[in-house]
């Protein structure tokens, strides 16, 4: 497992844009892809995208064309560039991280490292 710390979540408009980071520390050549997830209050908590070690992305079909999702592997970073946001998008989002041994996993019970998530929240 590796330690993560998400930054960069706010209050803004409805068609603002902003950038979360993911900082990782640990043993990084333990894990592999690193994705986000968002959990709005009473739902399940959902993928938003998730990136490997090698940059391959998957974005999830609700945000494709309005987020991107990006790694520094040299900064131990992901990040997730969000525009054009909508109302829907108000949550609560987390960085995870697999272990190596999956690939591209869209599983959540594969993540086995967590942030402690930071706040989004987009206003009509």
């Amino acid at each position: 497992q590796v330690q993560l710390v998400e930054s960069g979540g706010g209050l803004v408009q409805a068609g603002e844009s902003l950038r979360l980071s993911c900082v990782a520390s640990g043993n990084m050549y333990s894990i592999n892809a690193m994705a986000w997830y968002r959990q709005a209050p009473g739902k399940q908590r959902e993928l938003v995208a998730a990136i490997t070690s090698r940059h391959t992305p998957h974005v999830a079909d609700s945000v494709k064309g309005r987020f991107t999702i990006s790694r520094d592997n040299m900064k131990n970073a992901m990040y997730l560039r969000m525009s054009s946001l909508r109302p829907a998008d108000t949550a609560v989002y987390y960085c995870a991280a697999a272990p190596r041994r999956h690939g591209l996993t869209l599983r959540l019970d594969d993540y086995d490292s967590w942030g402690q998530g930071t706040q989004v929240t987009v206003s009509s």
